[in-house]
């Protein structure tokens, strides 16, 4: 069967616009371009569009995804089998979502009663299947499973009080940090400032602290490309510099 890429963009749900760009980075080309001129797609172009959804549908960039799919090793089989665990993973969090939805709005309604805890479940997991599907792999193979398996069982047992917190860790500690990156010294007050709420951050996640660990995990943030570019998304350096924050705090470096 062969698809016009009018035809193809109609059954996979895609603009004509989207294939032509994709052929343009070279991420899905034509099987061939027939005597008028028109893209001509075939079954193995049809198969590569649908992993390339698969994989925007997770999250990936777009240059990532050519990355993955030429490399020769890449199996197609295996990729629909790690695609159908992370759906799954979702469809478990979505179910829990739903179900935290209508048990809500019997609250509402005066049928039943909904502790604090319960009315955060969803988010709480959510919370753990991202950070697993994000970083799982390479926090596992730094610290292990018991202690990722530990960390994740205090998130799902966080109290409301704990939850909020933590959250606004997260967004005090990226504040702080944008203002202590201008004026470029990882040493300054507000740079150690930084370090100091992250160590509080981390630590709900550790249920300890320890300072050669809070010193490593920093230097993953530069080392891994996918911490790296969630701490470089708004400035470049940044990660590097929270690093450095890091390293100057534990004492790694003065």
């Amino acid at each position: 069967m062969e698809y016009t890429v009018k035809k193809l963009g109609e059954i996979a749900g895609v603009s004509t616009r989207t294939l032509r760009y994709y052929d343009e980075i070279e991420l899905l080309k034509p099987a061939r371009t027939n005597s008028s001129g028109y893209r001509i797609y075939g079954q193995k172009e049809v198969d590569r569009l649908q992993q390339i959804l698969f994989y925007k549908e997770l999250g990936v960039r777009l240059d990532e995804i050519k990355d993955i799919l030429d490399d020769p090793t890449f199996d197609a089989a295996q990729a629909l089998r790690e695609h159908r665990e992370i759906l799954m993973s979702r469809r478990t969090q979505l179910d829990q979502l739903i179900a935290n939805v209508e048990k809500t709005l019997r609250v509402k309604e005066g049928e039943v009663t909904m502790s604090d805890k319960e009315k955060f479940e969803g988010f709480k997991k959510r919370m753990v299947d991202e950070n697993e599907k994000k970083y799982g792999d390479e926090v596992r193979e730094k610290y292990g499973d018991k202690k990722v398996d530990e960390s994740n069982a205090r998130v799902m047992n966080m109290s409301l009080e704990d939850h909020e917190k933590v959250t606004g860790l997260e967004r005090e500690i990226k504040e702080t940090l944008e203002t202590a990156f201008q004026n470029g010294d990882p040493a300054s007050d507000t740079a150690q400032k930084a370090a100091d709420l992250h160590r509080q951050w981390i630590s709900f996640y550790w249920g300890h602290y320890n300072k050669e660990a809070h010193a490593g995990l920093a230097q993953m943030y530069v080392d891994d490309e996918r911490f790296k570019a969630y701490y470089d998304a708004d400035q470049d350096g940044m990660a590097e510099f929270l690093r450095d924050a890091i390293h100057i705090y534990t004492g790694q470096k003065r």
